[in-house]
């Protein structure tokens, strides 16, 4: 027996009988083309994959919610992924379901994030004269555009747990379910805590309806709603939040589009960065040849809209800002008298 095997023996006699299990996943796009003979269960091997992909390491360079904020301790899609993973693991630990299917499914959510959060997300859909859901294209990521056009290959379960962590698509899985809360609780938390830091809101500010539910402070909020849907899910069979609770972060969202989201403090630079996007699709649209190498294979296949949207999603902030730069900003000559 190899160790992978011992694993998923374990997984088998320890986890909850609704737990999705590594030996019962419905499978790869493709067959493994590497020796199966591995200390990892296919969930383990999906995280590894994700977390060694470029779309990953882009994330510590594409906006949360504050657009290229000035200090180091702003939350990027990077810090709000491991947030995120870290709060599944939690409640899938408490839940006695499957920790490594949920941080899978939580580390590859939000691979498909376009530069400069929501506002890259509205661009992109006006160019392209339909809604870009970053859902769909994180899913993209993995299944074409990383590796070449080969993609990751990740497991049934794990894709459906990205593509399903947001919209009207609910994973099978109570391990991918427990991922779309955690996104929801660990956004709207840290979103506050940036919100604190720029100056925009103060921990007073919070509605006392709410705070009286979740919590006053940061911890408290994040401790309250990670219980809830624990002690909730656990007598339920199924994942969600109390009523009282789900109610209370339904107000504290809808709060913070309020105070936060639409604020023109925190949102001030949105037009000009959805300007800019723009204009980046317009050229490469027009200028084939300008797109990278490792793209051009794309254009036989994927078409040019498609390829040219491809390019711009998966570019980090300060890329597209380069870029603009490059093309349309013009460059003092170093002319010698």
């Amino acid at each position: 027996m190899t160790l992978r095997e011992e694993l998923e023996r374990r997984e088998q006699g320890q986890l909850d009988p609704k737990a999705a299990f590594s030996k019962e996943s419905r499978g790869r796009l493709r067959p493994l083309d590497e020796d199966d003979e591995d200390v990892r269960t296919c969930y383990q091997r999906d995280t590894d994959r994700i977390v060694h992909c470029k779309a990953f390491r882009r994330l510590m360079h594409k906006t949360q919610v504050f657009l290229s904020p000035e200090g180091d301790h702003y939350r990027t899609r990077m810090t709000h992924t491991i947030e995120v993973a870290r709060i599944a693991r939690t409640i899938a630990r408490a839940l006695n379901l499957n920790e490594d299917l949920a941080e899978a499914a939580a580390m590859g959510h939000d691979l498909g994030h376009t530069p400069f959060g929501h506002a890259g997300e509205g661009a992109l859909s006006e160019v392209m004269g339909q809604p870009f859901r970053h859902n769909e294209q994180s899913l993209r990521v993995v299944d074409i555009l990383e590796n070449g056009g080969a993609g990751l290959n990740l497991t049934y379960e794990v894709r459906m747990g990205i593509l399903g962590h947001t919209g009207n698509f609910v994973p099978e899985t109570m391990e991918c379910q427990i991922v779309r809360w955690a996104d929801r609780i660990a956004y709207v938390n840290h979103d506050i805590d940036d919100a604190i830091r720029a100056g925009i809101l103060k921990d007073s500010d919070i509605p006392k309806s709410i705070a009286k539910i979740l919590g006053k402070t940061h911890s408290q909020r994040i401790n309250t709603l990670v219980c809830d849907t624990v002690n909730t899910s656990r007598e339920a069979g199924k994942i969600l939040l109390s009523p009282q609770v789900e109610t209370a972060l339904a107000d504290l969202r809808s709060f913070m589009f309020e105070r936060v989201y639409r604020n023109p403090v925190a949102k001030g630079e949105e037009t000009k960065a959805k300007d800019m996007l723009k204009r980046l699709y317009e050229y490469y649209y027009t200028h084939p040849e300008a797109i990278p190498e490792d793209f051009q294979p794309q254009l036989s296949f994927g078409g040019m809209e498609r390829t040219v949207c491809d390019y711009i999603a998966g570019m980090t902030d300060n890329y597209a800002v380069d870029k603009y730069m490059e093309l349309f900003i013009p460059m003092g000559w170093n002319v010698r008298g």
